[in-house]
């Protein structure tokens, strides 16, 4: 099931990104994807179905943000290496 939002925007929001109305609606879904993975609120999967991506196509996406595609900390791993043994 697909819901479909309205958004105002200002005109010069598209020709500032250089892109048509389409193209920045797919980007800011993307881009808001992607935050929301980062910040630990949604997984990949459901990221990359906000996206309208594919999982790897979303994994592959992170990178042009920065963001790692592991959401692990220092504090995780050293847990998991404890708890290996």
């Amino acid at each position: 099931m697909s819901v479909a939002l309205k958004l105002d925007m200002p005109e010069g929001a598209f020709s500032a990104l250089r892109k048509d109305p389409g193209e920045f609606a797919k980007e800011l879904r993307l881009a808001a994807a992607v935050k929301w993975y980062e910040m630990e609120i949604i997984s990949q999967e459901k990221a990359a179905e906000i996206a309208g991506l594919t999982r790897e196509e979303f994994i592959s996406s992170l990178s042009r943000f920065k963001v790692s595609p592991f959401q692990y900390t220092a504090e995780d791993i050293e847990d998991e290496l404890r708890n290996a043994d």
